[in-house]
């Protein structure tokens, strides 16, 4: 009997190649993105004080899915080799569906949360399930409770991959953290957290989101139907 092939091999070296040739395109986003996220927590944090804080790592959640809502989009438009759209524009195709992103993406950080407390491998399994709730919401245009529906119906059958993908997805930022790490160990702590965070953040974050982008593509490709190149009517939010 042949062995089943592996439908997310190569999806690494696919995404670095796209990561290349469009790097700037990506940064850009995921810069105007936590730019205007730390503006906000800085305001936050002087006017309301610990309440400004609370809020502010609110909006840092928010921000987070906001942002990988944004770059999936950029993902589908670059797909075909450039970018159609400039960053306004994207952010303009991301707009109709910010508000199912945020609440999936609450949504999916507590379960993954609680999982996690529950002695890890429940968060794990949590997070392979539900790694393409996002994706559904931008490429399929689907209301939250069907977007988490839809990623456990792709994973489906492919589970150890997806999660092969997933960890080697984290190995890769954590190693790239304790490297840039080394190399900021002679700078003083607040200005060499401040570069790491803003490398990590605009550079090697968007890498990961491109991953699971494609690992998404990847498996929706395997039911044979193809995925809007545009974005469709918004549903209801349920």
């Amino acid at each position: 009997m042949l062995a089943r092939v592996n439908p997310l091999s190569g999806v690494f070296g696919e995404s670095w190649q796209l990561y290349k040739a469009h790097w700037r395109h990506f940064a850009l986003i995921a810069l105007l993105i936590y730019g205007l996220i730390a503006v906000i927590s800085i305001l936050l944090a002087v006017l309301l004080g610990w309440l400004g804080l609370l809020l502010a790592g609110l909006v840092g959640i928010a921000g987070a899915f906001w942002l990988q809502g944004t770059l999936i989009e950029a993902v589908r438009d670059v797909r075909d080799g450039r970018a159609d759209l400039s960053v306004g524009e994207t952010f303009e195709r991301v707009l109709p569906s910010l508000n199912r992103i945020v609440i999936a993406g609450i949504l999916l950080g507590i379960a993954i949360g609680v999982g996690l407390l529950l002695f890890i491998v429940p968060g794990l399994i949590v997070l392979t399930l539900w790694i393409f709730v996002i994706p559904a919401i931008v490429l399929e245009n689907r209301g939250i409770v069907d977007a988490f529906g839809r990623s456990r119906e792709l994973v489906r059958g492919n589970g150890w991959s997806v999660f092969g993908v997933i960890v080697l997805t984290f190995i890769l930022l954590l190693g790239v953290s304790l490297a840039l790490s080394l190399i900021l160990a002679p700078l003083d702590d607040w200005l060499g957290s401040l570069i790491q965070q803003v490398v990590g953040n605009t550079l090697v974050a968007p890498f990961a989101i491109i991953v699971w982008t494609l690992s998404y593509y990847r498996l929706h490709a395997l039911e044979g139907a193809p995925v809007s190149a545009e974005p469709l009517v918004d549903p209801d939010v349920s």
